[in-house]
């Protein structure tokens, strides 16, 4: 008989009578037996037991070491409440319309609220059944972890990884396979779900998931794959969304669709072994084909230049994490405007190369005879499509037909009648050429037939352009296109181009004229002018088209754009005054030549800023900057920032000087000229000139009557500095006017306003074509020039490469607006002139609106530039000015030629 005391191992509930060799123990040892027992005297058996009692101490020994060190050192769990996921930048137009999205990935953040059961079922199906039952681990999946561990050689096992422990992975830890990574993860999976509730960490798992193709969360991977929302997705489309998850970018249904498919019935059978879906249900799913497609999110407003504008901007003010925050960026374009200003670019620069006709093909390839299609294809992979065209290589011209492979590495071929400008393509493409190919489009600009096309033989312009239009009251860009391609080149010429403005730069220069005390009526010479410069050379400025006018008045020299009456008004008011005084308008006098051909604009000035200097002319005399972020909004909705500009608003202010709010300048004086106020009495109403309400019924003391911004409250907004004399915008709108009437810009009538103005502007061999103007609200400047700063070609002058493109981009941007009425602001009277004398005549009459000051001045004379009348006791025959306090300019008396004599060349210095 065996002994219960000396082997009390085999004295268990479970030894059998087989196990003991036909004899059966029943009793069970009991605590008082338990003082009874003695180890076993076998010396193995003894060793075994002590290395079980070793295991279990270091066991317990291992936990209260984790517990000691590692569990202080776990992170708050709580934090996931808090938690911020990476999410792109939107950027939306001024009505709401998505115009780009910027950051590395795609992620749409949703609510657990919004999944469908059967989505959260499939992933419940194939990552954690148990999930709404267990603690944060799986016990189970433990084990059998370990136990492959032990039992197998692999230092990596399947199991033991619920979705807790994955978000604790995403979350807090790393991919990284160490024992003490997964202690952690599991001690941390049991504090998250102590602290969240169980939806709370499933939404976690669903939106940080990565699903391939830059698709974080189930949301970006349902509408990147599919094209869909959640709740729009099909049974087989939630299975194979479930599936991607553990093998992400060598499993999702785009890239392997074999695989994804074999996953994709493997858990709509888990989720029909679950209960969750009946086997009629599963099998239709399983049946559908897969069919997943690359769906991009749809931008709605095509604005690629102002988007990178924003991009960078937002960068600046907050650093590169505002490309994963979640923003919402509101602009001031406005998505009509925005389209008719790249659609004039593109008819514009296309008109420009067929007046320039067909180039030949930008580059060729050498193409060994015997390379491979795809090869050929592969040629492609930095080349871009091009505005509306897309490239290929020239494979043959064989049989009157030209064979193109594409970057897709399809080919297509085109025949005659579709070369460029109708010609047969094979007398204009060889093999190797880099040809780009323009789609047949419908009259709403969709390509017809996508899957197979018709091409037409493309050509990219030479030339680029750049279009500008804002609100001349707040400085709102509402349009801005910085080239033919933002694809082909990412180069804004809008913001970054530096080109010289030439005539367009002149109404500046006339202004300071204007402000010193001259009126549009003043006589100047258009004579020949040679300058010795500094350097010791000789500069002899001549008129475009050369020729002499004589005498002429300052209004038709900026009509006809005359270049010497130009430099002869800078030499009048000084070099210094005019860069001080132009500066008013928001340009850097450091970018201004500090000489004589600063008038024919010399300068290197972006676009843009060209556009904000010119908007004064429209708007009063106000320096409007110009904007284009409006508003900054966090992922919650909450307002981060709102941009409140500096608006022009004339009757805000006294129409002289600074206006209401608006910060006064270090000095009123500029080299001796008063910019401040006039302090003068007003004239008095009498019963003759008194109207109904009590105010003077004079046209020219109306108050100018200017549409103001919407929601503008003159009491809080801030109101933008002057940059002239309202009186002095007065006349330069009415100058520029006439150019469209009768000057350099008479294509413009074709618009058939009469609030529409401008100059045209060239440089030297045609290097630069400019059309700075503006009609009703809006200020709109086009640009026209090369890259490589080679000349655009003969004739191509302002009025013919970038008129053509402004008036395009006007006529919808004017389209149903009302004609803007230039009144005339207080303090000006309007005088007859007769050779250099003037008389005030009734506001219907003829004349020009000369500022009350400058009616001193009955004899005005400007002879060669170099100087100014002294003022006369001569009065004209009715004014309501009070005397000027200070002269606008030092000079000799000097009499008016009494009748007009051939002009000569005079010889100065400067």
């Amino acid at each position: 008989m065996v002994s219960c005391r000396k082997n009390w191992f085999l004295c268990s509930p479970s030894r059998n009578a087989n196990e003991s060799g036909g004899v059966s123990y029943n009793r069970k040892v009991t605590a008082l037996d338990l003082k009874h027992l003695k180890l076993p005297t076998n010396k193995k058996l003894r060793w075994a037991l002590y290395a079980i009692a070793g295991m279990g101490l270091a066991v317990i020994l291992g936990i209260a070491a984790v517990l000691l060190f590692l569990t202080p050192k776990l992170p708050d769990a709580s934090a996931l409440r808090e938690m911020q996921l990476e999410e792109p930048m939107y950027v939306y137009s001024v009505d709401g319309k998505l115009m780009s999205l910027y950051g590395e990935g795609r992620r749409y953040p949703v609510d657990i609220k919004n999944v469908p059961d059967k989505l959260k079922q499939a992933f419940i199906s194939i990552e954690d059944q148990n999930f709404y039952k267990h603690p944060g681990i799986d016990a189970k999946g433990i084990g059998r972890a370990v136990w492959l561990l032990l039992t197998t050689s692999d230092d990596r096992v399947p199991g033991g990884s619920t979705i807790t422990q994955q978000v604790v992975r995403q979350v807090f830890l790393t991919n990284d396979y160490s024992y003490s990574r997964k202690l952690s993860e599991i001690f941390l999976a049991l504090k998250i779900e102590r602290e969240l509730s169980k939806d709370e960490i499933f939404e976690i798992y669903l939106n940080k998931s990565f699903f391939g193709n830059r698709a974080y969360g189930v949301g970006a991977a349902a509408e990147f794959y599919y094209g869909k929302k959640l709740n729009e997705l099909t049974l087989d489309e939630m299975a194979s969304l479930a599936g991607v998850p553990k093998f992400p970018s060598t499993g999702n249904p785009l890239d392997n669709p074999e695989r994804a498919k074999i996953r994709r019935d493997y858990i709509l059978e888990r989720m029909n072994a679950l209960g969750y879906i009946s086997t009629a249900e599963m099998q239709q799913a399983q049946n559908a084909p897969m069919h997943a497609t690359p769906h991009e999110r749809k931008i709605e407003v095509y604005a690629p230049y102002v988007a990178e504008m924003v991009r960078q901007e937002m960068i600046q003010r907050y650093g590169k994490e505002a490309l994963t925050k979640g923003l919402h960026i509101t602009t001031t374009v406005d998505p009509e405007l925005q389209a008719a200003s790249d659609r004039a670019v593109t008819a514009g620069l296309d008109l420009y190369q067929i007046r320039h006709g067909w180039q030949g093909a930008s580059k060729k390839f050498d193409l060994p005879k015997d390379e491979e299609v795809v090869e050929t294809a592969e040629r492609l992979k930095d080349y871009f499509p091009q505005n509306t065209m897309v490239p290929g290589i020239v494979l043959s011209t064989a049989g009157g037909k030209v064979s193109i492979v594409l970057k897709n590495g399809k080919t297509t071929s085109i025949g005659p009648g579709q070369g460029w400008r109708g010609a047969n393509p094979a007398g204009q493409l060889k093999r190797g050429d880099l040809a780009y190919l323009r789609p047949q489009r419908d009259s709403s600009g969709k390509v017809i037939n996508p899957d197979n096309p018709r091409y037409t033989l493309g050509q990219i312009p030479k030339a680029q352009a750049a279009l500008i239009s804002i609100d001349s009251m707040t400085g709102e860009i509402r349009a801005l296109t910085g080239g033919y391609s933002f694809e082909g080149n990412k180069f804004n010429r809008a913001t970054q181009a530096k080109r010289q403005p030439g005539s367009s730069f002149k109404p500046f220069v006339y202004a300071a004229a204007l402000e010193r005390g001259m009126n549009p009526g003043s006589i100047v010479q258009d004579a020949p002018l040679t300058l010795r410069m500094g350097n010791g050379k000789v500069w002899r400025p001549q008129n475009d088209g050369g020729g002499f006018s004589g005498p002429i008045r300052i209004r038709d020299a900026l009509v006809r754009s005359k270049n010497l009456v130009s430099i002869r008004l800078l030499k009048t008011i000084g070099i210094d005054y005019a860069i001080k005084y132009i500066s008013y308008f928001g340009f850097d006098p450091k970018t201004i030549p500090r000489n004589l051909t600063m008038a024919l604009g010399t300068a290197d000035l972006p676009p843009l800023k060209v556009t904000e200097g010119f908007a004064a002319f429209n708007n009063g005399g106000f320096h409007v900057t110009p904007w284009f972020i409006s508003e900054v909004r966090d992922r919650e909705g909450t307002v981060m920032y709102r941009h409140k500009p500096a608006v022009a608003c004339p009757s805000c202010d006294s129409g002289l000087g600074n206006g209401l709010n608006t910060p006064a300048p270090t000095s009123y004086v500029v080299d001796g000229f008063n910019f401040g106020p006039l302090k003068k009495e007003e004239p008095k109403a009498d019963s003759k000139t008194a109207s109904k309400d009590g105010k003077d019924a004079k046209k020219g003391e109306e108050s100018t009557k200017v549409e103001m911004p919407e929601g503008f409250d003159p009491k809080t907004a801030t109101v933008a500095p002057r940059a002239m004399d309202p009186r002095v915008a007065y006349q330069l709108n009415s100058m520029m006017r006439d150019v469209v009437l009768r000057g350099t810009a008479t294509a413009a009538r074709a618009l058939n306003r009469t609030d529409v103005g401008g100059k045209t502007g060239s440089t030297n061999e045609h290097r630069d074509a400019w059309f700075a103007g503006f009609g009703g609200k809006y200020t709109t400047v086009v640009w026209v020039g090369r890259d490589d700063f080679k000349p655009l070609g003969r004739g191509e002058y302002g009025g013919a490469a970038a008129l053509p493109i402004w008036i395009n981009y006007m006529r919808a941007a004017l389209k149903d607006q009302p004609v803007k009425k230039l009144e005339v602001p207080k303090g000006m009277t309007k005088v007859a002139q007769s050779g250099a004398r003037m008389s005030s005549v009734g506001d219907d009459a003829a004349g020009e609106w000369v500022k009350d000051e400058d009616l001193d001045y009955s004899d005005f004379y400007v002879d060669f530039g170099d100087k100014v009348p002294e003022k006369t006791t001569a009065k004209p025959k009715s004014t309501s000015a009070a005397p000027v306090s200070t002269q606008p300019v030092e000079a000799k008396p000097e009499e008016a030629p009494k009748e007009e004599k051939k002009p000569e060349e005079q010889f100065e210095t400067f």
